[in-house]
């Protein structure tokens, strides 16, 4: 067991090797923290950090840099975040206020918490299970081409192009927009496929002959589609050339850190398992990450949700060596701000 006083020298050790990363000296935390004590007996508390596996000696340097054990400790014992600055928080609001839908406002949301963080920066798309149809458009570009939109109560907007073999006229598609609007707005995505899937053969006799059934059945089949690709776990990314710039923090090469996150499966299974902390939101350190990809970096994130959506995550990537009270902030920040937006 640690003294109170050791565990403040673990506080520094972090604070300063994330801000260096230079192993941390006793000399230097007495010049630079002021303990009122001398270097031996920091040297004892550093020692009694050592044996608790929370610290450890490079074997270039007599200064300690801390395991991802003293990590999970200074993590844990952060009593307050650092709260963002005006200038971060108008520029959260301004950013992503500026949005036109929901693709737009994801991507911005990478974007900007990569430059808050300089980490990678990660939003799962929210699945829209809980969401209900708003109201599907059919828009005849050229003789057998149409516009399929799909536009959801949570704000997404899918569009997709169908190429049937026949044509319909104006009041037929008229009619059939009529028609469909009548059956799937209100409903559930999953309802409305299934509602989709079978309406080119509920047509009504008169009028509606074999093959403009078929193009019916080939319009409703884009928006079932979208509707079944809304609900696809997947990530979007941004500053990865962060992570390149912070390559030394790895002992090997950081291309399999960027190939785990291009794939997406392993982070999607940890967003999946994270479970936010007294500040609301989750960190994994290094070798707590299942994933061997994974074991020298540490993931922060935070939940967000929208009107009609599930709680999907959004978080940052980056070496162990990376500001955990800043980017805990600021993930926390932009999910919250994201949840707001998204709920308007």
């Amino acid at each position: 067991m640690v003294s109170e006083r050791s565990l403040e020298v673990l506080r520094v050790i972090v604070q300063d090797y994330v801000a260096s990363r230079e192993p941390v000296g006793s000399k230097s935390i007495v010049e630079r923290h002021g303990f009122g004590v001398s270097a031996a007996t920091i040297r004892n508390d550093m020692a009694a950090l050592e044996e608790e596996e929370l610290i450890a000696a490079p074997h270039t340097s007599s200064g300690r840099v801390p395991t991802d054990k003293g990590y999970r400790l200074f993590v844990d014992r952060m009593s307050e975040l650092r709260p963002l600055s005006t200038a971060q928080r108008q520029a959260i609001e301004l950013f992503l206020g500026q949005s036109v839908d929901v693709d737009d406002v994801l991507a911005r949301t990478v974007r900007l918490l990569a430059q808050l963080t300089q980490q990678v920066a990660l939003v799962q798309y929210p699945s829209v299970s809980r969401a209900r149809v708003r109201h599907i458009e059919f828009v005849p570009l050229a003789p057998q081409r149409v516009l399929c939109v799909l536009i959801a109560d949570s704000g997404v907007v899918e569009q997709g192009i169908a190429e049937p073999d026949g044509e319909l006229s104006e009041d037929a598609f008229a009619e059939l927009r009529a028609r469909v609007n009548a059956e799937a707005a209100g409903l559930r995505l999953s309802d409305a496929a299934s509602v989709l899937r079978s309406l080119a053969e509920r047509m009504p006799a008169e009028g509606w002959t074999q093959a403009r059934r078929e193009v019916v059945a080939s319009l409703c089949q884009v928006i079932v589609d979208q509707i079944e690709g809304t609900r696809q776990e997947r990530l979007i990314m941004a500053g990865a050339a962060n992570l390149v710039r912070t390559e030394h923090d790895f002992s090997g090469s950081v291309t399999p850190v960027l190939e785990a996150i291009e794939e997406q499966v392993e982070l999607l299974k940890l967003f999946g398992e994270m479970a936010k902390d007294q500040h609301g939101v989750s960190v994994r350190i290094g070798r707590e990450n299942a994933s061997a990809p994974l074991s020298e970096a540490s993931v922060v994130a935070s939940g967000y949700a929208g009107r009609g959506t599930d709680v999907a995550r959004l978080g940052v990537l980056g070496p162990t060596r990376m500001d955990y009270s800043n980017n805990m902030a600021a993930v926390r920040a932009v999910a919250r701000y994201l949840s707001r937006l998204l709920g308007e």
